[in-house]
């Protein structure tokens, strides 16, 4: 399936500096930079569950700006970007303000909603989200890092999970409604039935469910104990779908077929430079865009591409085409996929 004559706009891409500003990996970064480690065995020497995460590292150990992201574009004609935050370690707004000066449509796409980086629980929540809106009038929604996986092999971002029900975090979450932002979030999939529970209480608020909620493992062994047997990952899979169905009945709840690329899902990650081909990703991803396409409709899909994290597994246009065919696959018409790829997010994130 191709996307010729179809606008795109990826609504799910990264930038990042490791060398410049402040990222979780600035350290593994800089230390590359200056001690000559082959990338391969710097990697090896890492823990198991930040290489089972990122799969291949290259993309993490240096720049990846606007000129990269072009690159990697190859011939696939996108119009306009969503930035999502990207483990800044500094003030949540300095992001913001970062990503808003870079040269974005030059020669790349032009650059059409920030999602920041800010935890409603912090007593200081509503001030960050002023100075976030101070930063860039691009500002469209936060989101903040709750991903927690039970098994300990698996990498995560959170300390504990329940934070989306916490009590501190739900006073906070009212600021939103307030200003009138979204809330991105990307969780494991055992915490989608917290989101559920979040997406009740503030019906208000539109809430944008990151990357399908990544069940770890359903492609392939993963971490200690997860999707090691094809038991293990039909049973994750039943629980990830039912999960799916409780949080599309929450009307304010869109969904992002990104990130389903991602090597923590279990893919195996093949030689640099030799993506996956496209009809094997088709053949993994259609049971789960078949059935998110059955709960959130054509109008509750956002394509993103999840770039640079997405990328030792496909390209831009692999992704893409190995969305757009499952969907294809699953019953969706063109008129269909140009709300998947542009008019939902044109909706959604407020875009001019």
């Amino acid at each position: 399936m191709t996307l010729t004559g179809i606008d795109i706009i990826d609504a799910h891409i990264h930038q990042w500096d490791p060398h410049t500003t402040p990222r979780q990996f600035s350290k593994h970064a800089t230390l590359l930079r200056y001690v000559p480690i082959p990338i391969d065995l710097a990697t090896k020497l890492t823990p198991r569950r930040d290489r089972e995460f990122v799969g291949e590292a290259s993309a993490y150990m240096s720049p990846y700006l606007p000129a990269d992201y072009r690159t990697d574009l190859g011939g696939t004609a996108v119009s306009a970007l969503v930035h999502v935050e990207a483990d800044w370690t500094g003030a949540e707004p300095d992001e913001t303000r970062w990503v808003a000066s870079l040269p974005f449509g030059v020669d790349t796409p032009r650059l059409a909603a920030i999602v920041g980086a800010a935890d409603p629980a912090a007593p200081d929540f509503a001030a960050v989200l002023d100075a976030h809106q101070s930063a860039s009038p691009l500002l469209r929604g936060i989101r903040t890092n709750v991903a927690n996986h039970p098994d300990p092999a698996v990498k995560s971002f959170a300390a504990h999970d329940g934070r989306l029900t916490a009590p501190a975090f739900l006073t906070g979450f009212a600021q939103l409604a307030e200003r009138g932002l979204s809330f991105d979030t990307w969780v494991y999939s055992g915490q989608l039935p917290e989101l559920t529970a979040l997406a009740e209480r503030f019906p208000e608020v539109p809430i944008v469910l990151d990357h399908l909620g990544t069940p770890a493992g359903i492609f392939g062994p993963m971490g200690k104990s997860t999707g090691r047997t094809a038991a293990q990952r039909r049973a994750l899979f039943e629980r990830w779908r039912a999960d799916l169905t409780d949080l599309a009945a929450q009307p304010n709840v869109v969904a992002k077929v990104s990130g389903l690329m991602m090597p923590v899902l279990g893919h195996p990650v093949p030689p640099r430079g030799a993506p996956t081909p496209v009809p094997t990703l088709v053949e993994r991803v259609r049971p789960m865009l078949t059935h998110a396409l059955a709960q959130f409709g054509a109008d509750r899909l956002i394509w993103g591409s999840n770039f640079p994290v997405d990328r030792p597994i496909t390209s831009i246009t692999g992704a893409a085409e190995a969305v757009a065919t499952a969907l294809t696959d699953a019953g969706a018409t063109t008129d269909d996929l140009r709300k998947v790829f542009a008019g939902n997010a044109i909706r959604v994130y407020r875009l001019e």
